[in-house]
């Protein structure tokens, strides 16, 4: 694969099966109802696991606008290349949701909540501070960063496990930092899956909080950069 084709790879499958278990623990009828925030971070860790595990070869696994901008701005990566790894990662966090909304359309369907439908898509903060909220995914961004740099400098190799280290720590990011915002962390992970959730003819559905959409955006994509900047100094 190319790098760009890659990008779109592995970014899909991520949403696809992060999206997909946020899907099966809130979505009405379905076998995975109400398996509770466990289960969903679990299935998100698997999801970047797989995502990392099938691209890195051919595109260094970046998925994230915020890794790819960073990794630039620290001199790791060609500033001439950002534009269409941030085009792939969109296209990617597009193509995912699309899937998931085929996959449970008919639990979509009797689902009667809007605000649970586009909980399956994108981010939202359990209390709306956007300050706080801001903050909040800034950290954990910059958490995530600084932990891949540590991990990507290390000789240690787990062979063809080496996606897993990257897989366990959005885990603990999960459960540790995940109970304020839902942890987006990946600005296109956000914002892909928000334009599908406003574009798909989903059933009763609620407008797509174009109010919050930036915070998982911007708060991610500087907390990287605060990440670098504090690894290069240390």
């Amino acid at each position: 694969m190319s790098p760009f084709i890659a990008e779109i790879v592995g970014t899909a499958i991520l949403i696809i099966l992060g999206d997909g278990v946020v899907a099966n623990v809130i979505l009405s009828k379905t076998k995975g109802f109400n398996g509770g925030l466990i289960s969903i971070t679990f299935g998100w860790s698997m999801a970047v696991f797989v995502g990392v595990y099938v691209s890195a070869t051919a595109s260094g696994a970046h998925l994230n606008p915020a890794v790819t901008i960073a990794l630039a701005y620290a001199g790791k990566f060609d500033w001439a290349l950002v534009p269409q790894y941030l085009v792939a990662q969109l296209i990617g966090a597009m193509i995912g949701p699309f899937l998931v909304w085929l996959a449970y359309k008919q639990h979509f369907d009797e689902t009667p909540d809007g605000d649970t439908k586009l909980g399956v898509f994108c981010t939202a903060p359990a209390k709306r501070n956007y300050m706080h909220n801001f903050l909040t995914e800034l950290i954990g961004t910059f958490v995530f960063m600084f932990a891949v740099l540590s991990i990507t400098k290390s000789s240690a190799s787990l062979g063809s496990l080496d996606a897993l280290p990257v897989g366990l720590l959005v885990l603990g990011i999960g459960l540790s930092l995940g109970g304020p915002t839902g942890y987006a962390i990946k600005p296109a992970r956000d914002l892909g899956p928000r334009i599908a959730h406003f574009i798909l003819p989903i059933k009763n559905k609620r407008n797509s909080d174009w109010g919050y959409s930036w915070i998982p955006v911007i708060g991610p994509i500087i907390g990287a950069l605060i990440s670098v900047y504090l690894f290069s100094l240390l």
